[in-house]
């Protein structure tokens, strides 16, 4: 018995979207590389863990992302050519086109949250 040719074109599709959707995620995935640094990426966001005491940065989201330094909670980054510092804790802050919040820091590295929107 075969299905309905109505049946077959909704597989088809749903089958086009889940390829189309891993295709975008691994093209963004494979967009990101870090130096001193390890990144963990979705779709709209990355968060990135800087290494502290080294040339920490990362290539995200289609800008480079760098750790400037770090005075007690105040983080200095460089995004897209912006620099920022940033509280840790402190609500997301508009920088190079994107919204970047640091997360916590401590004595051997600094995690920041760096994505396309605020949330």
């Amino acid at each position: 018995m075969t299905n309905p040719p109505y049946r077959r074109s909704t597989t088809v599709r749903r089958a086009a979207g889940l390829l189309t959707t891993l295709a975008l995620g691994t093209a963004v995935l494979a967009g990101c590389s870090s130096e001193g640094a390890s990144t963990d990426c979705g779709l709209d966001a990355c968060t990135v863990t800087f290494d502290r005491g080294v040339d920490a940065r990362a290539s995200i989201l289609g800008v480079d992302a760098t750790l400037v330094g770090v005075d007690g909670d105040v983080v200095t980054i460089e995004v897209a050519g912006e620099q920022l510092s940033l509280t840790v804790g402190e609500q997301a802050t508009e920088v190079g086109g994107l919204y970047a919040t640091v997360q916590s820091a401590d004595q051997e590295q600094v995690v920041v949250r760096i994505g396309r929107n605020p949330g």
